[in-house]
């Protein structure tokens, strides 16, 4: 569970490095762009990994629980 816990405070703490939302933590990114990497494949790596979590939890709407991380 702690893993689990670590990859949640990851997408809070995490900058999308490139592309239109470079800068951005990745919990900030707009679900349709985060929809778009899912169709067009996600990047390598624990970007990749992070960007796929997110899929998940937004597509979930379970973006709050994350964001309740942040306090």
């Amino acid at each position: 569970m702690k893993n689990q816990s670590n990859e949640l405070h990851l997408l809070l703490k995490t900058h999308m490095p490139f592309g239109k939302y470079q800068g951005r933590p990745l919990i900030d990114l707009p679900e349709d762009y985060v929809v778009w990497f899912q169709a067009k494949g996600f990047p390598e790596g624990q970007l990749g990994h992070l960007l796929g979590l997110l899929y998940e939890i937004k597509l979930n709407g379970l973006e709050g629980m994350v964001r309740k991380l942040e306090a």
